[in-house]
């Protein structure tokens, strides 16, 4: 085994879901020989990258005052605003968000879901919601300031920044040096993060195919690449069809929830009492699941859907040619919400209402397709997973190249490099059968996290100040 390998399955050792930092919870105490010991209760394993996000959520949350209850009207405004200058290669605040929406919204909000309530009962759903919530102030940070920092891009045109840029300023300013080491550390784990993602949506496309119309992967990965360079190697395609395939996709699923919802109206208020009354320990769930899995699993999923934290959306949120960064930071805070309070939620309904049987997540999934359209549900499913991956991928491609550009300077050639590099990984995706895919994207994503986070909190002041500012204006 070469080092780099051995480092990545190290790294990922540490942060990946199944690695846990356990509190104990004890429900009271009793005096035995004089000492107090603990009586029942309940223990909470957390991943290590969750024990990092959590109370960054937290913080900021508080900081801003709860900020996605006291700016939701004004996030929703936002997405009408126009771009403000005239050039037709910037992005709008709304074409930014669906940019960040096309990578949060993925396999995350399927899959992911149905893990969570397989293993942790419907209760986790709530815990899904809470950390979703607490994301959006951590997300409205680190997108203002991909705003505040944000620089023109003389290759695609419009703006360009993100984590690499804002730790750039934070620790290389007033050097004179043309790079950070940490933000050279973070564009690198980002690149390696987004390669990654590349092969695990092949794999998911390639499997859910072969499972659901027989296809040979082999085709499907010939057929995806194509299509795929077709639309990546053309200079400003990505934007354009991610604009079409985004508001598609979610609508679609969304309005699809909404008919079965209404079908099977009866059944909400017993839903509704589960998710609530097993998040608080107040009914046990089923198969003996503990109050303790329940808060780990919605925390981890709610987390590892929507992002925040990690530094993705900010290279969207550097893109957005807005007069206010606030404006940029409160659109990607209305991203994390529409990521887990509404798909995530779609997904969770259209479980619960089902009752599966089975306890893996792909058969859960399709079981409760089943149960609302028949066979004619997988392959609705197999539809919205398709444009899911695809759109995932295109937004990951966006998010390279100013990390790219970072590490490599302004060229055509690094640019097409990379791209080439992500769509081999495609390929190798589609016709492995491997569960490691996951390792390099989730070993990307955790570096990723705790380089962002080196930055948020000593750089927090400003779009904190600036929130305030806004406030008083409006």
């Amino acid at each position: 085994m070469n080092i780099f390998q051995l480092i990545i399955d190290y790294i990922y050792y540490l942060f990946s879901n199944s690695q846990f930092i356990t509190f104990y919870f004890p429900a009271g105490f009793e005096k035995v020989d004089g000492n107090f010991n603990p009586v029942g209760g309940f223990e909470i394993g957390i991943p290590l990258l969750a024990i990092l996000l959590i109370p960054t959520g937290i913080y900021f949350t508080l900081k801003t005052k709860c900020l996605i209850v006291r700016f939701f009207p004004e996030m929703i405004r936002l997405t009408l605003e126009k771009k403000k200058s005239g050039d037709k290669n910037s992005l709008s605040g709304l074409q930014a968000l669906i940019v960040s929406t096309a990578t949060r919204v993925g396999m995350g909000n399927l899959l992911g879901v149905a893990a969570a309530i397989a293993f942790g009962g419907a209760g986790s759903v709530f815990w899904m919601w809470v950390t979703a919530l607490l994301g959006t102030a951590t997300a409205y940070i680190e997108a203002t300031l991909a705003q505040l920092h944000k620089e023109k891009d003389p290759l695609y045109g419009g703006y360009r920044g993100g984590p690499a840029q804002y730790l750039h300023a934070l620790f290389a300013k007033g050097t004179g040096k043309k790079k950070s080491v940490i933000a050279c550390l973070f564009a690198i784990s980002a690149l390696l993060c987004w390669g990654g993602i590349s092969q695990v949506i092949g794999n998911s496309v390639a499997s859910d195919l072969t499972a659901t119309f027989n296809i040979n992967p082999l085709y499907t990965a010939i057929a995806l690449v194509i299509l795929c360079a077709v639309i990546v190697l053309r200079k400003n395609t990505t934007v354009k069809v991610l604009d079409i395939i985004v508001p598609i996709m979610a609508v679609l699923y969304f309005i699809a929830t909404i008919v079965f919802v209404i079908i099977n109206f009866r059944a909400l208020p017993g839903v509704f009492g589960d998710i609530f009354s097993q998040a608080l320990g107040l009914k046990p769930a089923a198969s003996g699941i503990t109050i303790g899995t329940i808060i780990s699993l919605g925390a981890q999923r709610g987390l590892f859907s929507n992002e925040a934290g990690s530094g993705s959306a900010p290279c969207a949120a550097a893109a957005a040619d807005i007069d206010n960064p606030v404006k940029g930071g409160l659109l990607q805070a209305l991203g994390v919400f529409i990521d887990t309070i509404v798909i995530c939620t779609c997904t969770a309904l259209l479980i619960l209402i089902a009752k599966p049987e089975s306890t893996i997540p792909p058969v859960v999934l399709n079981e409760a397709m089943n149960f609302h359209m028949g066979y004619a549900g997988e392959v609705f499913m197999s539809i919205v997973l398709f444009l899911f991956c695809i759109s995932t991928l295109l937004g990951v491609l966006f998010y390279a190249r100013s990390n790219v550009a970072y590490l490599f300077g302004d060229n055509w050639t690094s640019q097409t490099i990379y791209k080439i590099f992500a769509l081999a990984m495609l390929f190798v995706g589609c016709i492995s059968s491997t569960t490691d895919t996951w390792h390099l994207a989730d070993t990307g994503i955790a570096l990723m996290t705790v380089f962002n986070l080196m930055a948020l909190f000593p750089m927090a002041k400003e779009p904190l100040r600036m929130l305030k500012d806004y406030k008083k204006s409006k």
